[in-house]
């Protein structure tokens, strides 16, 4: 998009490209989203950024009427395979804020000073500036949705102390931390003393567009294995709920099937919603890392728009895409179980987690267990095809994290005895996120490039593919 479809896009509020672009009207020194329901600036005070981060950087603070830092994430780091998409979507895990840069730059096999020249050139802002908006959005839903004392807030999002903490907020928000909290809506305003582990972090998972949440919640149930996953209610209004494993603690999650409200705004062109959750921790500083492994497994930063334009234009697929707009392609929260679970089976699946899951301190309900970790499972079933897989994912012969290179990681599962292409077709699809796999075997024509991943979760769901 050259910049006067941007400011047409800001003209109409067009919600299509909230999270894809962003700008900021210099005789306010605002930045907004483009679906921003206040007065549209003259173009002459309007500049644009591709990401919150180099808004930021350019001394423009948040919009306190569209929050631009709460939009789903652009849908290009879904698609893209380069060093740039797998950078930001390491720095969405949080690596840099566990790792530094350093750690960041080898995950990808570049240098620290390639990575930062390469981020700044197409996103303007190097990883730390975008680890930084990061830990500003979270601090400010902790602020907002907790009791917490701002001092564990500060921590629990990532700052190395409480003065850049207090800093970042005031450049980020124009507020202090204290005026921050005090502006939350009433009616999500927390209750005071500090949050307990009882009650977790409320959640609202934005997404752009439509969202077929029956067909994503129908996937989750047929697939949830007992001890970790928990689909339960009605059709239309189902929670799934699950544990998980994070780099600093573990959590349990409860996701609501109904939609939320597209907000008040009738002049949005395009409105999306969100998906309702809560999420328990037994270490807050997991929070940025577990909302972004949600929003992958419910795919919540996808473009419906551009995956509808395109596989409705084909007469098999286009009376699906009517039926069904904006069908997501689910992914995992957890790519190493992920792998285990459909190599394996689900029976399978649930027999690992009763002899080898560790047992959560405080069981919820049915949730008792997390998933055995590959080293476990390694040293536990060293023979065949489960012990050569996880011996790989343990020993880091093979990466399936969220930068890990795709075709790489299928050249090595595609190497390991006991994994055939359709099973490494499915990993690749769910456990690495890519919207355009194709099995072996399957007629997936170029024309539904670059969704074959959507398209053939089109045809699965309307039962014409298994």
């Amino acid at each position: 998009m050259d910049e006067d479809t941007r400011y047409e896009a800001v003209r109409s509020r067009d919600a299509r490209f909230d999270g894809e672009f962003f700008f900021a009207v210099e005789t306010t020194g605002i930045y907004c989203r483009p679906s921003c329901p206040a007065v549209t600036p003259k173009r002459h005070n309007v500049r644009f950024y591709p990401t919150a981060a180099a808004a930021q950087g350019s001394g423009f603070r948040a919009c306190r009427r569209c929050r631009p830092d709460a939009v789903p994430g652009s849908a290009a780091w879904n698609v893209r395979a380069d060093v740039v998409g797998r950078a930001v979507r390491l720095i969405g895990d949080g690596i840099v804020d566990r790792e530094g840069v350093a750690g960041l730059a080898a995950r990808l096999g570049y240098s620290a000073r390639q990575v930062q020249r390469q981020l700044t050139a197409e996103l303007g802002a190097g990883p730390v500036a975008l680890a930084r908006a990061q830990r500003a959005h979270t601090a400010r839903v902790l602020l907002q949705t907790t009791g917490l004392p701002i001092t564990e807030i500060a921590f629990a999002a990532g700052f190395a102390s409480v003065r850049q903490f207090n800093d970042t907020i005031r450049e980020v928000y124009a507020s202090t931390p204290s005026e921050l909290r005090a502006a939350a809506p009433s009616g999500g305003r927390p209750a005071r003393p500090a949050a307990t582990p009882s009650a977790g972090i409320p959640l609202r998972l934005a997404h752009r567009g439509p969202y077929q949440a029956g067909a994503v919640f129908d996937l989750l149930e047929a697939e949830a294995v007992p001890g970790v996953e928990q689909v339960s209610g009605p059709a239309g209004r189902r929670t799934y709920r699950r544990t998980l494993r994070l780099p600093h603690g573990s959590g349990i999650v409860a996701v609501e099937e109904s939609a939320g409200a597209v907000g008040k705004d009738t002049r949005a062109a395009h409105p999306g919603g969100w998906l309702d959750a809560r999420l328990h921790l037994t270490d807050l500083r997991d929070l940025t890392t577990g909302v972004q492994r949600l929003r992958r497994l419910f795919d919540l930063d996808a473009d419906p728009y551009a995956v509808d334009e395109r596989l409705g234009a084909d007469a098999r697929l286009a009376p699906l895409v009517a039926a069904r707009p904006g069908l997501r392609s689910p992914g995992t929260a957890d790519a190493e179980e992920l792998a285990v679970r459909t190599l394996v089976g689900p029976q399978a699946a649930e027999e690992l987690v009763r002899r080898y899951g560790k047992a959560l301190d405080a069981p919820c309900a049915g949730l008792t267990h997390l998933f055995p970790e590959a080293a476990v499972l390694a040293g536990a079933e060293p023979h065949g095809p489960l012990g050569t897989l996880t011996a790989a994912l343990a020993d880091g012969a093979l990466r399936l994290d969220p930068g890990a290179d795709r075709d790489e990681a299928q050249g090595a599962l595609l190497a390991l005895p006991g994994l055939d292409a359709r099973t490494v077709a499915v990993i690749r699809t769910r456990a690495l996120g890519d919207p355009d796999v194709a099995p072996p075997g399957v007629d997936a024509p170029d024309s539904w490039r670059p969704w074959r991943s959507y398209a053939l979760q089109h045809l699965r769901t309307a039962g014409e593919l298994e």
